[in-house]
This record gives structure tokens, sequence and C-alpha cells, in this order.
């Protein structure tokens, strides 16, 4: 599967294309890394009834969904951001970060699906880990502080 890749960049404050510094060319990412920033980063709309909405109309999600209903993009992460540092809040995050990658499973993409989330009060963060088994690769492993906050990878 392959992606046009992409990278957080700390100037912008959010991800963006990666180019070839040689040939000017975009760069492809021909792992998993693309698609999981995009299941993650991604707002996916909020549920009737999710607690932590800025407002009541307020329910962003991706305009795509409307053509795919059935297979939404993103996370409800950003549900989070007001947040408490606690084990519950560690819990949706553990849950919202396995539903925005499930599709990966029902995709064939991965084989295995393994999150933690771990909550630390003491430092006001969530750390989360993700393992992606795919057909015929290693696993891949990835971490985040605060997964809401994109410039959080560990």
């Amino acid at each position: 599967m392959a992606d046009l890749a992409l990278r957080y960049s700390p100037e912008l404050g959010g991800f963006d294309l990666v180019l070839d510094t040689v040939t000017g060319d975009l760069v492809m990412d021909d792992g998993l890394t693309t698609a999981v920033i995009l299941s993650l980063f991604t707002d996916r709309r909020a549920l009737p009834g999710d607690a932590g909405l800025p407002s009541a109309s307020d329910r962003r999600g991706w305009w795509g969904d409307a053509l795919t209903p059935e297979a939404p993009l993103g996370s409800r992460l950003w549900l989070l951001a007001r947040e408490k540092t606690t084990a519950e809040t560690a819990a949706r995050v553990r849950t919202y970060v396995r539903e925005a990658l499930e599709w990966m499973l029902r995709a064939g993409v991965a084989t295995r699906l393994t999150v933690t989330a771990e909550a630390f009060p003491a430092d006001s963060r969530v750390e989360v880990a993700v393992a992606i088994d795919a057909p015929g690769e290693d696993t891949v492993e990835y971490r985040w502080r605060n997964v809401w906050e994109p410039q959080s990878a560990v």
C-alpha cells in the first residue's frame, strides 16, 4: 500500500507532505505511517451523546464520510483536548485509537492491532503505544504522548 508520505512539521504545527530534497518530487510511504497519521489525526465526526464537544453544533468530521458512512475516517481523539489526565481518559484514548485503526484489520492491511494507553496525572500526559502486525511484515510500533496533540510523537 503506497501513500504520499506525511511527516510532522514543527513550523506548521501539523503534518505536511514530504519532498525529496534532491529531486523535489513527493516522497512515497510504502509502510503504514501515513495511514496511521491520517487515521489518528483526522477528526472523526462525534457520535450523538459524545462528551467533550466544544459546542452542541460542532461535531466535526471529514466531508468524505458522507460518501462512505459505513467506514468513517479519523478518530474522536479531538474530544479529549479538555479532559483531565485520568485512568478514564486513558481508557477513552485506547478506545478511540483502536476505533480509528480498526479499518486496517477489516481491509486486511493488518493481522493484529495492539493499543495501550497509560495516564500520568502528575505530568498531565497520556502515553499511547500502538503495535501493528501487517501480513508478511515485521511489527510496526508507534508511540505518542497526548495523542490529540500531533507534535507529541515520542
